[in-house]
């Protein structure tokens, strides 16, 4: 626990602090809680700058540690209203890190969060693992980008946290950054609505389910999509007389290909050409942030280009990963009462009349919200809008259920972000309806509280959903795949890591492959027939060979079979 909190807390506070300052070197005076993002984004970039320099990991958190106390300093009363923010923005923190506090307190313990319902965290452990002894990885060859799993490897190093407790802070941090950044939107309201948009916005029904797996990089590329189409609008708003005013915009971006690589663009670029062509922004600050995001970027060009070949791209690769099936995008509107987003609606213990009563409201205020931000010229918010729709159609018909999944949880903030910002959905502002002049009017007070209260409970029932596997993270069972390659392995382990922390599909994926063979500690014996290997969990794994792999008293009360497909992380 202290760990996972301590991650947290030196990712948050890191990021206010060099977001922050560079905001006030891009000349805005004033706190802006786009500081989160653009803090989260330069550390993406630093920390993976510098992990593979001499000590794997410790270059990298002195860095961090040194801009962040230069930040600080350089900020000490320079900005204006940081009283004030500190003010607004404690509330939020609070509750979002209650509410992404939850899977942990549900389960009982910390650990990898998505355990038995994702298995990509084991090669991010694999891939941040080999980061931290200096050695190579496939996913390190493939070009993936390792801008987050750099951050873990720093808070491994500067902290002497682990890795598992390193990637849950950062999961963590991810979402209370995106609830701080969202109140960038809701400046303007009174407390009570500003807090309930920056929460709901933050932590969107799917950005909670995909958190809930332990997907950090699309929690992270929401947030970044997010920040980018809020920067767009301060540039235009609040910023319009600086030379620089772009580019807290580009820095995002480039948090987005440090954390997503170029796919990450699509959302990004996507929105900003959009953005320009109803916008048509000065030729010259324009092309500074441009300037800025290349020189940047330049040393990730070749890896960028090497992750095209990523096997997610290939419309026959993966398919539906851990998907059921297409996942409806009207779970974008946030109103899905289901813990398991990958069920259609009446396959779980909610009537289906529900989800399509919840859709059909949403919509409504949806259709309503475009309206309204259509006549208050929200022309950023509205371009990244229709670019996160546009993405989730390419994915839709030129690629695979599970990238379409993926579009449809990226683009899910800027949804609630429409609906929470149109006279509906500012709840809102909470005024007496007897003020309001018409029906429509008198309804919005009414209809706003609603759907606070029914998206609030259907993020709060995927994040309650979790899943949380083991506490600890070894390599050693990846490691051992390579040994007893598809012949049949009895693991043996104890009662607590199958039972409590859903040990039986993480051991099972690590050995994917061969036949495994699960047992608790409690009820091993003799190994099975035919058992060759048998790895036991005794102060770290160890292995044996079976010189006569015969015997035994019965059956293997759990088999384990799994495709043998050694792809990497998706």
């Amino acid at each position: 626990m202290i760990g996972t909190y301590a991650a947290v807390a030196a990712i948050c506070v890191s990021s206010l602090a060099i977001g922050q300052a560079a905001v006030l070197l891009c000349g805005g005076q004033r706190w802006s809680w786009l500081a989160p993002a653009v803090g989260l984004a330069l550390l993406c970039a630093l920390c993976w700058g510098t992990v593979r320099l001499p000590g794997d990991g410790v270059v990298s958190a002195g860095v961090v540690l040194v801009l962040t106390v230069a930040a600080g300093a350089y900020l000490w009363g320079r900005v204006e209203g940081v009283g004030e923010a500190l003010a607004v923005g404690w509330p939020v923190a609070l509750v979002a890190l209650l509410a992404a506090s939850l899977p942990f307190a549900v389960e009982g313990h910390f650990g990898i969060l998505g355990t038995s319902f994702n298995p990509d965290m084991s090669q991010h452990l694999l891939t941040a693992d080999r980061l931290a002894e200096g050695h190579s990885s496939q996913l390190l060859n493939q070009g993936y980008p390792l801008g987050p799993h750099s951050i873990v490897v720093a808070l491994n190093k500067g902290l002497g946290i682990g890795l598992v407790q390193g990637f849950s802070g950062l999961t963590v941090a991810v979402a209370v950054l995106a609830c701080l950044t969202a109140l960038a939107a809701f400046a303007d309201l009174p407390f009570l609505p500003r807090t309930a948009g920056a929460l709901l916005v933050g932590v969107a029904y799917v950005v909670a389910s995909y958190f809930a797996q332990g997907a950090f990089k699309e929690t992270m590329q929401a947030l970044f999509l997010l920040a980018f189409v809020l920067a767009l609008r301060e540039a235009d708003r609040r910023w319009s007389e600086l030379p620089l005013r772009y580019v807290p915009a580009a820095l995002i971006a480039v948090g987005s290909v440090y954390a997503y690589s170029f796919p990450g663009l699509i959302w990004l670029g996507g929105a900003a050409v959009l953005w320009a062509i109803f916008t048509r922004p000065a030729v010259k600050a324009l092309g500074l942030a441009l300037l800025t995001f290349l020189v940047l970027v330049l040393p990730e060009l070749g890896r960028m280009i090497d992750f095209h070949s990523f096997e997610t791209f290939d419309p026959n690769g993966p398919g539906l990963g851990n998907l059921l099936g297409q996942i409806s995008p009207f779970e974008a509107l946030g109103i899905w009462p289901s813990g398991d987003f990958r069920l259609a609606p009446g396959d779980g213990a909610v009537p289906a009349l529900a989800y399509y009563l919840g859709i059909a409201f949403a919509l409504a205020l949806l259709a309503y919200g475009v309206v309204h931000l259509w006549r208050r010229r929200e022309t950023a918010i509205l371009s990244g809008l229709a670019a996160a729709a546009l993405a989730y159609a390419a994915a839709r018909i030129g690629g695979t259920p599970y990238t379409a999944a993926k579009a449809i949880e990226i683009g899910a903030p800027l949804v609630a972000l429409a609906i929470l910002l149109s006279p509906l959905g500012q709840a809102v502002r909470f005024m007496p309806a007897m003020r309001a002049k018409g029906a429509l009017q008198r309804l919005a007070p009414a209809a706003a509280v609603l759907f606070v209260l029914a998206a609030g409970v259907c993020s709060l029932l995927a994040l309650a959903n979790a899943p949380v596997g083991p506490t600890s993270y070894s390599s050693t069972l990846s490691d051992y795949r390579k040994l007893v390659g598809e012949g049949p392995t009895l693991v043996v382990a104890s009662p607590q890591l199958l039972e409590e922390e859903h040990g039986g599909p993480f051991i099972s994926w690590e050995l994917r492959g061969g036949r495994v063979c699960i047992q608790s500690t409690e009820e091993a014996g003799k190994p099975p027939p035919g058992v060759r290997f048998v790895i036991e969990d005794e102060d770290g794994w160890t292995l044996r060979k079976v010189t006569h792999p015969t015997g035994g008293k019965g059956p293997c009360p759990l088999i384990a079979e799994r495709q043998a497909r050694q792809g990497p992380a998706r």
